[in-house]
């Protein structure tokens, strides 16, 4: 799990490029980072993912994981998700979501 290894050249030009758009962080996903910051192999990311997300809004979804919910919030309301993991991509594409990734300090929007 990482958000981002090295600054993102073209962050900035988000809005110009899909709107606005804001941040939200399931509090599903605040709770597995927190379990993963005892691993002696994520602990070093997990808290550093901690420490940049704690400004961001939170919600409430339930699931069995931060994937199960983040797909059956998708699945219920639409939406757009931030993510490198891809099965995660897929599975989000294939409940009618849409996926924003950074590939090569570009950002990839996938329908």
């Amino acid at each position: 799990m990482l958000l981002v290894s090295n600054r993102i050249k073209n962050m900035n030009d988000l809005d110009v490029e899909i709107g606005q758009i804001e941040f939200v962080v399931p509090e599903i996903v605040i709770e597995e980072l927190k379990r993963l910051s005892n691993d002696e192999s994520k602990g070093k990311v997990a808290l550093q993912t901690l420490e940049l997300i704690k400004s961001f809004e939170t919600n409430s979804i339930s699931g069995k994981t931060a994937d199960d919910g983040i797909l059956n919030f998708v699945k219920e309301n639409g939406g757009m998700v931030a993510t490198i993991d891809k099965e995660l991509k897929t599975k989000i594409k294939d409940v009618g979501g849409s996926v924003l990734s950074i590939h090569n300090d570009k950002i990839v929007l996938e329908n």
